[in-house]
C-alpha cells in the first residue's frame, strides 16, 4: 500500500529522527548545492541541484536528493544519513518507497530556520512534493509547503508575546511554527484532512504542541476567542472550468472566502486581539476599498483595519498568473489553457470585474467599541523586513498619538526617528528649494512632502523643546499667528507621530 500522507511518529521515532536531521540545516543545503543551485531552485528549477548533489556522497547530500529534490538513492546511503531511523523506519513513517536496493524519497521535507527572540528557531518541514520535482499536476488535495506567500505571512505577522493564536488555514503548519514560539498555545485549523495529516507530523517532528482542528472557517473555533488570528486563506479566484487545488481555492465565488473572513474574524478576537491575513478583492470601477469598506461594515464586532493593496493585476493577467502556478500553460496543451483563460474571463466579465487587488489585511477587535484606525491604503515598493516589527511599532504610535489631547500634544517633545532624512529639490539658481521631502528608511518608507513651516519643525525636533515651544518660535521667525501655526501643525505632527516619522 502507498502511504497518503506521512505516518505520526511516535515520541522516541520522532527524537530518532530530529537527531538524524540535526546536521541538515539551511547553510548545509546550500554547501551541497551552491548559490548557483539554490538560485534555480527558486525558479523552480531542480537540475542544477540534483547534478550538484549526486557528485557529493554525504549524509547532507544524501537527505537534499531524497527529500528535496525527490531523487533515487542506494538504500545504503539512506541507512548511513539516517542511522538512529533508517531506510525501514523512514519508509514506515511514509517519507520514503523502498524498493530493492533503493529509495526514493515521497515527501518534501526540507529545513528551515526563522529569527526568534532567543536567537534562531531551526524546524524540519514536510509537505507534498512540488511540479517542478514530480514532473507531473499536483494533485486536488496538494498540501503546500513553504511557499513566497507563507513567507510573506510570516515576515508580516507581529511577534508581540500573546497568550493563544489561531493559524486559520494551517496547511503544512508553519505558521503554527511561528507561533508557538511567542505564544502560550496554538490552534490550528484546516479543511484539509491531508494537511492537517501534515501539521501533526511536523508538530510532532519539531516537538510542538498544538491543538489540530478539522473544519471550514471558523467553525471549529466557534465561541473562542484569540489574541492573534493568522491566515494564508484559499483566496485564489477560480472559475468552473479552471484548475482547482484545494490549498489555493474555496469552492467560494469570486472573493466570497476574504469578504467572509473580514466580516466574521472579529468574533473570535479577544478585545484588542488582532487578525492577520492575505486576501485579495475584486474591483468593479470606482475605488479599490470600496468592496473592503463594505466587508467591514458587515463586522458584528467593532475593528480597527489597516489594509495595505500591493499589487493590482487585470483580468487576464489574474488568469495567467494563476494558470501558469498550476502549470497550465500554451506549451503544455493550448486546447486546456485556452478553455481555463476564457473560464476566467467570462466569470470576470459576468461580474462586472476590472482589477483584483492583491494585500495584506490588518484587523484589531477594538477594546473601547469604537474604531481608531480605518487605513487603507496602496503600496507597490519595497517592505522592511521583518515586516511585522514595524507594524508593532507603528499601532502602539498610532495608540498613542490617538489618546492625546491637542495640549499634550504641544507639550510632548518630540524627536525625528532615526530613519528619517530630507531631501530638497529645486532649480540650481533659485535660492529656495521648490519641494522639500521627507522621506523614511524603515516601513513602508513613506515620504512626506513640507512646506517651509513643516520643514521648520521637523528640523527642530532634537528631543529638547516641547512642539509647542518650536510652533510658537516658527510664528514669530515666519511672521504668522500663532494660532494659525498652531492649528495648522498639530494634524501634522499626528500624521508624521503615527507614521514613525517622529517618536
Amino acid at each position: 500500500m502507498t502511504l497518503d500522507t506521512p505516518v505520526l511518529p511516535d515520541p522516541a521515532s520522532a527524537e530518532a529522527l530530529r537527531r538524524d536531521l540535526d546536521g541538515w540545516t539551511v547553510d548545509a543545503v546550500e554547501a551541497v548545492v551552491g548559490e548557483r543551485a539554490m538560485r534555480a531552485f527558486g525558479r523552480e528549477q531542480v537540475l542544477p541541484a540534483r547534478m550538484a548533489a549526486r557528485a557529493s556522497s554525504t549524509p547532507e547530500a544524501t537527505l537534499t536528493r531524497l527529500f528535496l529534490l525527490g531523487d533515487t538513492v542506494p538504500r545504503a546511503a539512506v541507512d548511513a544519513a539516517l542511522p538512529a531511523t533508517g531506510a525501514e523506519g523512514a519508509a514506515a513513517l511514509g517519507l520514503v518507497e523502498v524498493s530493492g536496493g533503493e529509495a526514493r524519497g515521497r515527501v518534501d521535507l526540507r529545513p528551515f530556520e526563522a529569527t526568534a527572540e532567543g536567537g534562531e528557531a531551526r524546524w524540519w518541514v514536510a509537505s507534498d512534493h512540488g511540479e517542478a520535482v514530480t514532473g507531473a499536476r499536483l494533485r486536488d488535495d496538494h498540501v503546500l509547503g513553504i511557499g513566497g506567500a507563507s513567507l510573506t505571512l510570516a515576515g508580516m505577522t507581529m511577534r508581540s508575546p500573546v497568550g493563544r493564536v489561531l493559524d486559520l488555514g494551517t496547511g503544512c503548519g508553519i505558521q503554527a511554527l511561528h507561533a508557538s514560539l511567542h505564544s502560550e498555545s496554538v490552534v490550528a485549523t484546516d479543511i484539509s484532512g491531508r494537511a492537517l495529516a501534515y501539521a501533526a507530523f511536523n508538530r510532532a517532528l519539531n516537538g510542538a504542541a498544538w491543538d489540530l482542528r478539522e473544519g471550514s472557517m471558523l467553525e471549529p473555533v466557534a465561541g473562542e476567542e484569540f489574541d492573534l488570528v493568522v491566515s494564508n486563506p484559499p483566496f485564489v479566484i477560480t472559475p468552473e472550468g479552471a484548475p482547482s487545488f484545494e490549498y489555493r481555492a474555496s469552492g467560494v465565488p469570486g472573493d466570497g472566502i476574504v469578504s467572509a473572513l473580514v466580516s466574521s474574524v472579529g468574533t473570535v478576537l479577544a478585545p484588542g486581539g488582532v487578525a492577520q491575513m492575505l486576501g485579495n478583492w475584486e474591483i468593479r470601477g470606482g475605488s479599490w476599498a470600496e468592496g473592503l469598506e463594505a466587508w467591514l461594515a458587515a463586522s458584528p464586532v467593532a475593528l480597527d483595519a489597516w489594509v495595505i493593496e500591493r499589487d493590482e493585476l487585470d483580468p487576464a493577467e489574474y488568469a495567467e498568473t494563476w494558470l501558469r502556478d498550476a502549470g497550465v500553460t500554451p506549451e503544455r496543451g493550448r486546447a486546456e489553457f485556452d478553455a481555463a483563460y476564457g473560464a476566467y474571463l467570462e466569470d470576470f466579465d459576468a461580474r462586472g470585474v476590472q482589477a483584483i487587488g492583491f494585500g495584506m489585511v490588518l484587523l484589531r477587535r477594538s477594546v473601547t467599541g469604537t474604531p481608531t484606525l480605518r487605513r487603507l491604503e496602496q503600496h507597490e515598493g519595497a517592505l522592511q523586513e521583518p515586516f511585522g516589527g514595524y507594524l508593532v511599532k507603528a499601532l502602539a504610535a498610532h495608540d498613542r498619538v490617538a489618546a492625546l489631547s491637542d495640549e499634550v500634544l504641544l507639550d510632548t517633545a518630540w524627536t525625528a526617528a532615526a530613519d528619517v532624512t530630507r531631501e530638497s529639490y529645486g532649480p540650481v539658481l533659485q535660492a529656495d528649494p521648490q519641494y522639500i521631502l521627507l522621506r523614511q528608511g524603515a516601513g513602508l518608507g513613506r515620504s512626506v512632502s513640507m512646506d517651509t513651516a513643516l520643514a521648520g519643525f521637523v528640523g527642530a525636533c532634537d528631543g529638547e523643546l516641547t512642539a509647542g515651544q518650536i510652533a510658537h518660535a516658527l510664528a514669530a521667525l515666519l511672521d504668522v499667528p500663532a494660532g494659525t501655526m498652531l492649528s495648522g501643525l498639530v494634524p501634522a505632527i499626528r500624521d508624521l507621530v503615527a507614521d514613525g516619522f517622529l517618536e
